[in-house]
């Protein structure tokens, strides 16, 4: 029994698999920067905010 056609077969499904999920872990992973440099960004805001509400009130 030769399995070496069936392999061959298989490869490029495989690599376009491995391809696409490797897209897709890096969409993934910049959504997931970006929602955090945003949550970083906001918090800052605040905190500047807060700091300029409660220095006019002195």
């Amino acid at each position: 029994m030769n399995i070496g056609p069936a392999l061959a077969a298989l490869i490029p499904s495989v690599g376009v698999g491995v391809i696409f999920w490797i897209a897709i872990r890096a969409l993934v992973n910049a959504d997931r920067t970006e929602r955090a440099a945003l949550a970083r960004m906001d918090r800052e805001d605040a905190a500047r905010a807060n700091e300029t509400h409660n220095s006019s009130e002195i």
